[in-house]
């Protein structure tokens, strides 16, 4: 399956109605762009497991702190 990292900010901008279009970059920190938290979190890991059929840890949230570095993890594991 190929992905694009552009493809998977504009669904996770699609998911937060507080989230402009636009805003989201492949260097941004969820933090910062978001009210991080519990839910926001189950939020994208729901969307990451519907769409590319990819389950997120509470590690790999741990390991990342850009949409890049979620983005690689999510690109590594579709390849398993």
């Amino acid at each position: 399956m190929a992905m694009d990292i552009q493809e998977f900010i504009k669904k996770v901008e699609n998911e937060f109605d507080d989230l402009k279009p636009g805003v989201l970059k492949p260097e941004s920190r969820f933090a910062d762009v978001l009210d991080w938290n519990s839910i926001n979190a189950l939020t994208i890991i729901a969307l990451v497991d519907s769409e590319y059929d990819v389950i997120l840890t509470a590690e790999d949230f741990s390991k990342s702190e850009t949409v890049q570095d979620i983005f690689t993890i999510i690109m590594s594991k579709s390849m398993k």
